[in-house]
């Protein structure tokens, strides 16, 4: 039997279309800040990239054609997602601790929030 529940990714963009609907200004930053990290982990490793072939002689590190100098993006598995989406929860977590040292409950609120929105579309362990 094939799992089909969806994987956090698109759980993350379908909390950000209902949240964007509904005018929720917290889970909207939340959710595109989780949706920026992944994005993130997952752009191109420079360390990886192949080097182009010269195309011009006299011209150093050109290359000729479209798309010549692309390189793919690297994709990571599930697991690896939710490991990035839990470790934004765990960062606004530490924060509004902080926050809540020194004194700006009100701050340490929005981030447990926003904390508690990401967590929301996390798997349960």
């Amino acid at each position: 039997m094939e799992d089909t529940a969806p994987g956090v990714l698109e759980r993350l963009r379908q909390a950000l279309r209902v949240a964007m609907r509904e005018r929720d200004t917290v889970a909207v930053a939340a959710l595109r800040s989780a949706l920026g990290a992944i994005d993130n982990a997952e752009a191109v490793d420079p360390a990886h990239r192949t080097a182009p072939a010269p195309s011009h002689p006299r011209l150093a590190g050109t290359v000729a054609g479209v798309g010549a100098g692309e390189v793919p993006r690297r994709e990571l598995a599930e697991p690896e997602r939710e490991a990035v989406v839990r470790a934004e929860v765990a960062d606004r977590e530490a924060a509004a601790a902080g926050f809540e040292r020194a004194g700006r409950t009100d701050r340490a609120n929005r981030l447990r929030v926003e904390a508690a929105v990401l967590a929301a579309q996390l798997p349960a362990d």
